[in-house]
């Protein structure tokens, strides 16, 4: 397959080197590589810009090496600009990650991680977001790694358009990690502002670390987490009506 990465944490992300890696090694029985790995990813950390395109300004992209580039834009960017500038075609598959810490439940929603392969599947390309749900500096990447390695195939299959799969493990080197279906969960966020007026007339707003509370369901991407599996889920990329559908086509007022 022709295999696309990017991320929001930056072109020298440790969870982007661990991907490079565990893509390229994977070989069939005479030793040559399955994957051709192409990389597109910010050149800088783009974490929490959901969505986000770059608009009336050009994007600037820098080669790195072989297949390899770096974007002053946003993970969505990315994907974009490796399609129409660089590989002048679709990808067979986008993986986004290994992002550092969750993109659980309502976290998917402001994730540069999950834009990107939301990006890919509204182009209508199978695409993987994938998360180390930790918090901590020296992440460990191989029991998430060697999930993916041992089952992209499988992985790949269980996309269906419209959607892409999130994926989210817990930071071990343990090589005997179970997956299970997931529903995003519910998150609530308390949020801290620290604000201080500057001398150019400006006041400087600065969102630092709040709470966050997440509602039990059993079913959810939390719950898994917490026991220790992998959850995997597929996620809609297409906003959905939330009133009744007998009311579709009537007047509101």
């Amino acid at each position: 397959m022709r295999i696309l990465l990017t991320n929001d944490d930056g072109i020298q992300s440790d969870g982007l080197f661990a991907l490079i890696d565990t893509i390229a090694a994977m070989k069939d029985f005479n030793g040559k590589s399955l994957h051709q790995v192409w990389v597109v990813a910010p050149e800088h950390e783009r974490s929490g810009v959901s969505h986000a395109m770059t608009l009336k300004k050009p994007a600037k992209l820098r080669r790195l090496g072989d297949s390899r580039y770096s974007c002053s834009g946003t993970p969505v960017d990315c994907i974009i600009i490796a399609g129409l500038a660089i590989l002048h075609e679709k990808p067979d598959l986008v993986i986004s990650g290994i992002n550092r810490g969750p993109n659980l439940g309502t976290d998917i929603v402001y994730s540069g991680t999950c834009g990107a392969a939301r990006q890919a599947a509204l182009q209508g390309i199978p695409a993987i977001a994938i998360s180390c749900a930790a918090h901590c500096d020296n992440l460990e990447y191989e029991g998430l790694t060697s999930f993916l390695s041992a089952n992209l195939k499988e992985l790949v299959a269980l996309w269906k358009p419209d959607s892409f799969i999130n994926i989210n493990g817990p930071s071990t080197k343990s090589r005997d990690l179970k997956a299970v279906w997931t529903v995003p969960g519910k998150n609530k966020y308390i949020d801290n502002l620290k604000c201080f007026d500057g001398s150019d007339g400006y006041t400087y707003c600065f969102l630092t670390e709040g709470a966050e509370e997440r509602m039990p369901d059993a079913l959810s991407d939390h719950q898994a987490i917490s026991q220790g599996y992998i959850a995997v889920g597929l996620v809609e990329v297409h906003p959905r009506a939330f009133h009744e559908p007998s009311l579709n086509g009537q007047f509101v007022f």
